[in-house]
């Protein structure tokens, strides 16, 4: 293995644009690709791109990428000699990246040990805390409503409920008092038991003004840690992101030493490998941080942190999985300018944001100095009603913030879609409102003040 091609050949366990986006970063480093498709992505723009893809089952995500069995067959019958999981689906299962390793193929991502570790939010807090990142104030493992009001008690009102293998606001609840508490966990732990096979439960203090501040990392077999920064995704909807930009209009330079310096001691107390990515909470009235979660693999927003480093995540990824070092140190990390991410998915923002499956009849995206578009659709493209809606990223990067948002704006105005309902005049609202473009956006903002409460 060459410093150019650390490996022959690469499989994709995954679809979509993060599907296409590994499948480029392949092609940069001369490996050939093989990519996993269900019966619904066999025309896919992956299937299409890649050296060879190979259909791993029915369009179900269950009967297909979810299936860590067949995967890993397909890898290995096609000669492939690592695995590239993506995001969502298997990224963050231990026991994908074990069965992985069992089977000769490197995991082109964390060690299952550090997925264990970070997985398990109520552990991840605890390691945190060991290694003196801050946490929001709250409890461990609750085993009842009791306990859950003892809790809340102590910690103060508004508290959250939170599932311990929970992500993407599912097991969440917020308790406003302790009248709250028992339904609460009831409708928490079922939530969180279908989602994630786990209902157990932790309590957490409230943040009524908070921000969600993101740390990407890197980290290799040769004990190198660096971090590229932070990402602002306050812009959320029901916990899921809307819009990332990098860097946060509202973390100055001490905040952001104090936060890449919190990120890089928690990967290296976990031994880190690959692209990750330390979240935090930031509590807009203290100008305080707090450890949220790890997330331990590529992030959808890792766009907006390659666009104003110049670093591309991916390749690094693949890089460090064949045990090579990061290829660059702290001190020759750069942020250049401002960059902003627009999640453009097929849904219908005025009936509530469902889901919006149909035929492209349309599809032009838009070109120009400072975009660029990350996805996996073309004109004629079925979008299927099996998976995420996402249909592209758009990302833009300019000077400076006020000269990104245009620069969005325009590119948006630009992107031609017909034949499905998607987001586009919902993140042109979005953008064009005086607390977005005045930084004044918190989580609950789309929520609470941009949909009144919807």
């Amino acid at each position: 293995m060459s410093a150019a091609t650390p490996f022959g050949r690469v499989f994709v366990a995954n679809r979509g644009e993060i599907a296409v986006r590994v499948v480029r970063a392949c092609e940069k480093l001369g490996i050939e690709s093989v990519v996993a498709v269900s019966e619904a992505d066999r025309d896919s723009l992956a299937a299409r791109m890649a050296t060879r893809a190979v259909c791993i089952g029915p369009a179900r995500s269950t009967d297909s990428y979810l299936r860590a069995e067949v995967l890993v067959a397909a890898a290995k019958g096609t000669g492939c000699q690592a695995v590239h999981p993506g995001y969502g689906f298997l990224a963050e299962r231990a026991a994908f990246s074990r069965m992985c390793a069992e089977s000769g193929l490197v995991f082109i991502g964390p060690s299952p040990e550090a997925i264990e570790a970070m997985g398990d939010k109520i552990t991840a807090l605890r390691l945190a805390a060991q290694a003196g990142v801050p946490r929001v104030p709250g409890s461990e493992r609750i085993a009842s409503a009791e306990d859950a009001r003892r809790s809340a008690r102590e910690i103060g009102y508004p508290v959250l409920l939170k599932a311990s293998a929970g992500g993407g606001g599912r097991g969440m609840r917020i308790v406003r008092s302790e009248g709250e508490i028992e339904q609460a966990i009831r409708g928490a732990a079922a939530e969180a038991q279908a989602a994630f096979g786990d209902p157990t439960l932790y309590v957490e203090k409230f943040i009524e003004r908070a921000r969600h501040i993101e740390i990407q990392v890197l980290g290799d077999a040769h004990g190198n840690v660096v971090h590229l920064g932070e990402r602002e995704c306050s812009t959320q909807r029901r916990h899921q992101k809307l819009i990332e930009e990098a860097p946060s209009p509202v973390i100055d330079r001490k905040l952001r030493a104090e936060l890449g310096e919190a990120a890089v001691t928690l990967a290296r107390r976990v031994r880190y490998q690959g692209a990750g990515t330390v979240e935090f909470v930031f509590d807009e009235d203290s100008r305080r941080f707090y450890f949220l979660e790890m997330n331990t693999r590529i992030q959808v927003e890792h766009p907006v942190t390659e666009m104003v480093t110049g670093h591309d995540l991916v390749a690094e990824q693949i890089r460090i999985a064949a045990g090579e070092p990061v290829s660059f140190a702290q001190d020759e990390v750069r942020v250049d300018g401002h960059a902003v991410e627009c999640r453009i998915n097929a849904e219908d923002a005025e009936r509530n944001f469902a889901p919006s499956p149909g035929r492209l009849l349309a599809w032009a995206p838009p070109e120009g100095e400072g975009v660029r578009i990350d996805s996996h659709c073309y004109q004629g493209y079925l979008v299927p009603p099996f998976y995420d809606s996402l249909l592209a990223k758009v990302i833009v990067h300019a000077s400076d913030r006020a000269a990104a948002i245009a620069r969005m704006l325009e590119a948006l105005d630009g992107f031609v879609i017909n034949g499905v309902h998607t987001t586009i005049p919902f993140h042109k609202r979005v953008l064009a409102h005086d607390d977005f473009r005045g930084a004044r956006v918190t989580t609950r903002w789309v929520e609470d003040s941009f949909l009144g409460g919807a």
